[in-house]
């Protein structure tokens, strides 16, 4: 049994859209191509899927971009796909925050909003003057930071160790030029002025 045709039960009518026949003639419509277009990947019959990446035949745009440079390593820093980042503290942050003889951690910076993250490595940097002795404990000391901070009587501390520093690679003696250069027999051929005199005074 239906419902009765009341105001609360008027509902849209269904929409019914039309079968679209395709490829029976231009006349219609939608044939000759049938709505696919001239030529290419998509107007020919199977699956259209392509590979994630795929760019119809052109070079791919992780092929133009190349890969990344550098070491491997997971200790290559700050180069390589492992390559790690650390957040920059400077001294006037330490002038303003520390009193003389506090211990700076990474714990301590954190929780001075120096700092986000405890699990990301900290760099000091040498940008202000420090006239507190501080022992600063971080993993990476500029050159200028370390000599500030040991100037005032501080101390540093390095979290992994402090990095050794390189040999200068021996540089190899430049070769002479081709010029300057002298064939030791070319030098022994050359006449001397001796044996001529040596002759003359014989004659005599």
């Amino acid at each position: 049994m239906t419902d009765e045709l009341n105001l609360h039960s008027l509902k849209p009518a269904q929409p019914r859209k039309a079968r679209k026949r395709i490829g029976r003639g231009m006349g219609s419509g939608t044939g000759r191509y049938a709505g696919r277009g001239i030529k290419g990947q998509k107007s020919r019959s199977g699956s259209h899927k392509m590979p994630a990446g795929f760019e119809g035949g052109q070079m791919p745009i992780d092929m133009r971009l190349g890969k990344l440079r550098g070491n491997t390593s997971a200790d290559a820093m700050p180069i390589g796909p492992f390559r790690t980042y650390s957040q920059p503290v400077n001294l006037r942050h330490l002038e303003e925050r520390f009193e003389a003889g506090d211990e700076v951690t990474p714990e301590t910076l954190k929780a001075k909003r120096l700092i986000r993250k405890v699990s990301v490595d900290v760099k000091v940097l040498g940008v202000g003057d420090l006239s507190k002795a501080l022992s600063v404990s971080a993993h990476g000391f500029s050159k200028t930071a370390k000599q500030k901070i040991e100037a005032a009587g501080g101390s540093v501390t390095w979290l992994r160790g402090e990095p050794v520093e390189k040999a200068p690679k021996k540089r190899k003696a430049k070769k002479p030029a081709a010029s300057e250069a002298v064939a030791p027999d070319a030098a022994a051929d050359e006449p001397t002025s001796e044996p001529a005199a040596d002759e003359s005074a014989a004659e005599e």
